[in-house]
């Protein structure tokens, strides 16, 4: 199968089984996305979901957030691990969206990237999702599917990037990545993953 046409079915059997894609981090607005994505580093998106709800009680936007001790957040996002290092950037974070951006989540990915704790993934979750920005997020499902199709050559996250937003059309991105992520969970895991269960490895083929 060339690579056009394996791009073109892994994009029909995407759209096949999962044509509705929900955001996996609960939030209800751009600032508590972004600090549900923070907070996903090396966590599992279940487990942000069970801690979230008690952070936003306490402080769903920047300006409550600041006024919040920095030990008080960590305590609460604590089952997310690295604590230490989420709690203050969440708390610095804050204080800068009040003063250089009267409090609102900036559109941009060169802006989004200065924030404390906010890397490249998390500012293209962001702008993807919030701003409906194209972009293509790369998490561990996707990295590992990419190689696993024969798509990327797997050296990085940042090769992987390039590669999926060449291969793939770029209005397709913001559902596509969601959708590889909700595949790679359910059909083609890290461990435990049966090739013989899992539909677009069935057709396009296999690296392990």
């Amino acid at each position: 199968m060339y690579k056009k046409e394996k791009v073109n079915f892994i994009i029909e059997k995407l759209e096949e089984l999962y044509p509705e894609v929900p955001i996996p981090l609960g939030h209800n607005d751009s600032y508590t996305l972004l600090i549900a994505v923070l907070l996903s580093a090396q966590c599992t998106d279940a487990r942000v979901n069970t801690v979230t709800p008690h952070l936003f009680k306490r402080a769903d936007n920047p300006f409550d957030m600041a006024k919040m001790n920095v030990d008080d957040i960590r305590e609460i996002i604590k089952p997310c691990g690295l604590s230490p290092r989420k709690s203050k950037a969440i708390s610095e974070l804050s204080q800068i969206l009040i003063k250089k951006y009267d409090g609102e989540v900036p559109q941009s990915f060169e802006q989004l990237e200065e924030l404390p704790g906010v890397g490249h993934k998390t500012a293209s979750v962001v702008m993807s999702q919030a701003f409906g920005v194209p972009a293509f997020p790369v998490d561990t499902h996707i990295h590992r599917l990419m190689y696993r199709w024969r798509l990327s050559s797997g050296k990085n996250v940042e090769q992987t990037e390039k590669d999926a937003k060449r291969l793939f059309p770029k209005e397709l991105w913001n559902k596509l990545h969601l959708q590889i992520i909700y595949y790679g969970r359910e059909y083609s895991p890290a461990r435990g993953f049966k090739p013989e269960q899992a539909p677009i490895e069935q057709e396009i083929g296999w690296r392990g």
